[in-house]
């Protein structure tokens, strides 16, 4: 019989084998105990995490918001908080910044960024908002002391608002909807 709460046990693969009638080799190993799982990912490196949305017109412009606490424009969307999916925060940031409720489409892009400027290393994903139209336009609300407001921008005023960084992401997000695949990225360049 097999004992949990011993140190040293069967793995599952010799449990398996030898229910099935097959001699498996003897290959204990130590269980790890409640506390010492939370010990071991406790440990662990913390990723920081946030999800934006690309959204567009039908001309294909873009939708930024401009933040009222920094100069360069963002796509909606925002950090994923303790215990929320990426999609779950991309609902939710869209709700909060642009006062629409809205249901993500597919993942467009992974992008991982090293850490700099005394962030750490981050998972950043956007996700297909769709495409608005004029009566969902003119249901937009920014929450004031957040954002200063938004604008649909084309590719070049797109480029000219956004940080290098967010530019390339949010032009790849852009070929991602049009290829119909998913992107992942390395601090905003394509990697597959």
């Amino acid at each position: 019989m097999l004992v949990v709460s011993e140190l040293v046990s069967e793995s599952a693969d010799n449990v398996s084998a030898r229910r099935c009638g097959r001699v498996a080799p003897a290959a204990p190993y130590r269980l790890r105990m409640p506390s010492e799982r939370r010990d071991f990912t406790a440990d662990l490196p913390h990723k920081r995490m946030a999800a934006g949305l690309l959204i567009t017109d039908a001309d294909e412009r873009v939708l930024l918001v401009e933040p009222a606490y920094q100069a360069d424009w963002e796509i909606p969307g925002g950090c994923v908080e303790a215990d929320e999916s990426p999609y779950q925060a991309a609902v939710r940031e869209c709700r909060e910044e642009l006062g629409v409720d809205l249901t993500p489409g597919r993942l467009l892009v992974v992008d991982w960024v090293p850490a700099r400027d005394g962030r750490t290393e981050g998972v950043m994903v956007v996700y297909d908002g769709g495409t608005l139209d004029a009566t969902a336009t003119e249901r937009i609300v920014v929450p004031p002391g957040e954002l200063k407001g938004w604008a649909w921008s084309d590719p070049l005023q797109t480029a000219r608002r956004l940080r290098p960084l967010l530019a390339r992401r949010v032009a790849e997000a852009l070929r991602a909807r049009a290829d119909g695949c998913c992107s992942y990225l390395e601090d905003g360049v394509r990697v597959t």
